[in-house]
């Protein structure tokens, strides 16, 4: 058996080539399902969301050209995606006690 550690890039392709194979495995009407919010809200929190990691940026002259090194356009592309992840976590707890809250109100007769 194999050990590998989060820091070995061996383990980095193994857990790579399992999420991308299984992201392709998914029929195409679940990637659309998953990749569409479900509240009417969430781009304006998505937009706040981006804003609040790109900061200042975003109030300066419109155009002003904006230079980055690639490492830390990766690190704002990966904070992107971990609030992402995050705020569709949310969504679908707020569903979840939204579909609770209804059937504790019809079980109680309300």
């Amino acid at each position: 058996m194999s050990h590998l550690s989060p820091n070995d890039s061996e383990y980095n392709k193994v857990i790579n080539n399992n999420l991308w194979e299984y992201v392709q495995s998914m029929n195409p009407q679940t990637v659309a399902k998953l990749s569409k919010p479900a509240s009417q809200e969430m781009p304006e929190v998505i937009i706040r969301s981006v804003a609040a990691i790109l900061g200042s940026l975003l109030y300066g002259n419109p155009e002003e050209i904006i230079t980055t090194s690639r490492d830390e356009l990766g690190m704002i592309l990966g904070a992107a995606m971990v609030d992402g992840y995050f705020l569709r976590n949310v969504e679908q707890r707020m569903e979840l006690e939204k579909a609770l809250q209804l059937v504790d109100n019809l079980a109680s007769g309300n």
